[in-house]
C-alpha cells in the first residue's frame, strides 16, 4: 500500500477503482482544504518549472480555479483583476528586466 495524503482531482478515485485497485479517500474541512490547495499549487508550479510543458500549466490553472473558489472568488473575477493590473502596469510581453533604481543625484 502506498500512502499519499494529497489533494487530487474529483475523478481520481473512480479512475483508480476502474484500474482494478482500491483506494481510501476523505473529505477535507475548509482549513485543511486551503492548506492542501497551497501544497498543490506549489506541486503544480514546480512540475511546470521542471518541464515547461503546457499540460502542467493546464494543471496549475485548474488548481488556481479551485483556489479562487476557496477564497470566495472565481477565475472570472481573478481575470478581471488581472486585466485591471495589466491596464495599470502592463503585461510581461516586452520581457523587461529592472536592473536598478536610484534617486536623482545618486550614482548609477
Amino acid at each position: 500500500m502506498k500512502v499519499y495524503h494529497k489533494l487530487v482531482r474529483d475523478d481520481i478515485p473512480r479512475i483508480i477503482r476502474e484500474s482494478g485497485k482500491e483506494c481510501a479517500v476523505s473529505t477535507l474541512g475548509e482549513d485543511e482544504y486551503r492548506a492542501m490547495l497551497d501544497e498543490k499549487l506549489r506541486e503544480e508550479l514546480n512540475e511546470f518549472l521542471e518541464s515547461h510543458d503546457p499540460e502542467e500549466l493546464a494543471d496549475l490553472l485548474e488548481v488556481l480555479r479551485a483556489a479562487a473558489r476557496a477564497c470566495g472568488s472565481s477565475i472570472d473575477e481573478v481575470e478581471t483583476l488581472r486585466l485591471r493590473k495589466q491596464a495599470q502596469r502592463g503585461a510581461f510581453e516586452k520581457r523587461l528586466c529592472l536592473d536598478a533604481v536610484w534617486e536623482p543625484g545618486e550614482k548609477a
